[in-house]
């Protein structure tokens, strides 16, 4: 009987310090840095994200920071997953390998700072327009995705226009919020500076699309300015439309690196993503243009 007993206390001592060496390796974990936390499942995100960075034209040396903003909105918010790539070949409906994830599986697009005629043949460029015009899916361009396939008419339909110079190159834009009812530009004042550069879109009309933010032509130089081409001195910052069921959003804000630093950039593209997701609420109706001064 003497032996069982003595087994019985043995396996209660064991048992009682490796409940404690449990309890003490937890709380190492959340009290020591240096211990690795326990692995845990990749959480369920709601949306999914595809960046695109590829450049045929100018190389901005904020495509970097964008992109690596994004993903981190994304990951911070659980909102959304990103996909981050330089090249387009997920820009499509087509079956792929190697575990590439084809337009079926993401929500919106973002280009940050596309430039040229991107690599995509005719059923890629049919296939992103379906994306956003017949599945209702989402769109979002920064900065130089205005410079982009200037071959591509629906492209052009889509985003609202293309680049037509930067008059004023970068400096520091005076600005008025349109919109204050827009998710994406909501916290901005009525009146306010940034510091960046601010394209002059052509093919572009006011009554197409839902201007959100504008220069304050009242407060812009125009001597000796060759590049101005707009004579109705209109210059739109930021937009936002429907290209048939989708959600369409850009703006020229985000030049420069520094750009991705100012939470209020940040801000306004992390709305604008969650508006083209269908997450919240924003007017797509064209308006007149404000009285100038």
């Amino acid at each position: 009987m003497r032996p069982f007993q003595n087994a019985l206390r043995f396996a209660a001592i064991v048992f009682a310090f490796t409940i404690f060496a449990h309890a003490q390796q937890a709380t190492e974990t959340q009290t020591n840095p240096l211990v690795p936390p326990a692995p845990h499942a990749k959480p369920t995100h709601l949306k999914h994200v595809l960046v695109i960075g590829e450049t045929k034209g100018f190389e901005h040396d904020s495509i970097p920071d964008a992109m690596a903003a994004i993903f981190d909105m994304g990951q911070e918010s659980g909102l959304w997953d990103t996909t981050l790539r330089t090249d387009t070949e997920l820009l499509t409906k087509k079956k792929l390998d190697r575990n590439a994830k084809n337009l079926d599986y993401f929500d919106a697009i973002v280009f940050t700072s596309t430039t040229g005629e991107l690599d995509m043949d005719d059923s890629q460029k049919a296939d992103m327009m379906s994306f956003i015009h017949d599945d209702g899916k989402g769109f979002v361009g920064v900065h130089a995705a205005l410079d982009t396939n200037y071959k591509w008419p629906e492209y052009g339909e889509m985003i609202g226009g293309w680049f037509d110079q930067h008059p004023w190159m970068t400096f520091n834009a005076p600005i008025v919020n349109e919109d204050p009812n827009f998710p994406a530009v909501r916290h901005f004042p009525h009146e306010f500076v940034k510091y960046d550069e601010i394209y002059q879109p052509k093919e572009w009309s006011r009554d197409k699309v839902n201007v959100l933010l504008s220069l304050d032509a009242s407060r812009l130089d125009y001597n000796n300015n060759p590049r101005i081409h707009r004579t109705d001195h209109d210059f739109a910052v930021a937009w936002s439309k429907m290209y048939g069921k989708g959600r369409v959003f850009y703006s020229t804000l985000g030049h420069t690196e520094e750009a991705w630093s100012d939470p209020d950039i940040k801000k306004m593209y992390f709305e604008a993503i969650k508006w083209v997701l269908g997450m919240t609420d924003g007017s797509t109706a064209s308006h007149p243009r404000p009285t100038q001064p």
